[in-house]
């Protein structure tokens, strides 16, 4: 008699999913009317956790090779207990190069399937207040003043605007937005100005338009003219491209007062947290922001809120087709499910 096939601990899959944009959506780096995510599922014993991260064409990731990357793992997952999910995103980063989005994924999944198996919500999970979430911005992509002035007044509700400035049209953007609305702003120049008087010039300039503080005003890399920059303006100037990982944060605090920090760049949630850690032990501020995904991803990012002093966590909202029911705003404030693990769930009539 042959020996009986033994079943394999968990499970692990890949598929991409295309979400399209409410509008076009332009930022300095692109402009673009869809976005393609990578979506991970980890099974086991009856329980079933996903996970959710947009692959980032500059660090040379997408949902295709992170499909395949799923594909390899197959086999270390087949041996795995996920209940042990620390060791195994060890595992997975010792295996795996780069790809953080892909890890990210992977690593929600798991987080997801570890608070369902306890059942209760993942910031529960961690002994977190839900009710220590902050309020969230609505992004105003870069546009022409007329659908600017649109796009402003879609978002009402939102009490704070997060405003993509960082190309040549930067005053008739403002200007647009200020015809609008009077409330706070803030605003991320996604590395597009490209001298030191450039940026100064600018920063004083918002500094007059009730801008409450800058993200990434100079290319990643120029960090010294950065912190050039913070002597000479009074608005917080955040790092966002410059400071992807946790060991990225020693490096760049001399040059920012905070950070945003972003799951699909750091490779996961618990990437994330230590990143927050770190970030509190370095004297900045804390911003957790996120890229165009669905409620799944964002809603992950979510549960790191009550940790945090700014969100930026709409992603979600700037999608048509989003398949997940999750994190809810309201009147700008973040709400965090009480259903376990992640917390999310499919729309009715949404592919599974």
């Amino acid at each position: 008699m042959g020996l009986a096939a033994v079943a394999p601990r968990s499970t692990i899959s890949a598929r991409s999913m295309r979400l399209d944009l409410v509008n076009t959506w332009t930022t300095v780096m692109s402009s673009s009317e869809y976005r393609e995510t990578l979506a991970v599922t980890v099974a086991s014993g009856g329980i079933i956790g996903i996970g959710e991260a947009a692959p980032i064409v500059r660090y040379n990731e997408s949902a295709a090779a992170g499909i395949q990357i799923v594909e390899g793992l197959k086999p270390l997952f087949a041996d795995a207990d996920p209940s042990q999910y620390a060791k195994l995103l060890d595992q997975v980063f010792a295996k795996v190069d780069g790809a953080w989005a892909t890890k990210a994924a992977i690593d929600i999944a798991l987080h997801d399937w570890a608070a369902k198996r306890l059942g209760v919500p993942l910031w529960k999970m961690w002994g977190l207040d839900r009710n220590d979430a902050p309020l969230t911005t609505f992004s105003i992509g870069i546009d022409t003043a007329e659908v600017i002035r649109r796009k402003v007044r879609e978002a009402a509700a939102f009490p704070v605007l997060k405003i993509k400035v960082g190309l040549t049209n930067d005053e008739e953007v403002m200007e647009a937005v200020r015809a609008e609305t009077k409330k706070p702003l803030r605003v991320d120049a996604n590395e597009g100005w490209k001298s030191v008087d450039e940026a100064i010039r600018k920063i004083k300039w918002l500094e007059k338009q009730g801008v409450e503080l800058i993200e990434q005003p100079l290319p990643a890399a120029m960090l010294t003219e950065t912190g050039e920059i913070r002597k000479r303006v009074e608005m917080p100037i955040f790092a966002d491209e410059s400071c992807l990982h946790p060991e990225d944060l020693p490096r760049i605090a001399p040059y920012f007062d905070g950070v945003n920090i972003k799951v699909d760049k750091a490779g996961g949630l618990r990437q994330a947290m230590r990143m927050i850690e770190m970030a509190r032990a370095l004297n900045l501020k804390v911003m957790v922001g996120c890229m165009v995904s669905s409620s799944l991803a964002i809603t992950a990012a979510a549960q790191l809120s009550p940790l945090i002093d700014f969100a930026d966590l709409d992603g979600n909202l700037l999608i048509r087709n989003d398949p997940y029911d999750g994190v809810r705003v309201l009147n700008g404030k973040l709400v965090l499910p009480s259903r376990p693990g992640v917390g999310v769930i499919l729309r009715a009539g949404a592919p599974r």
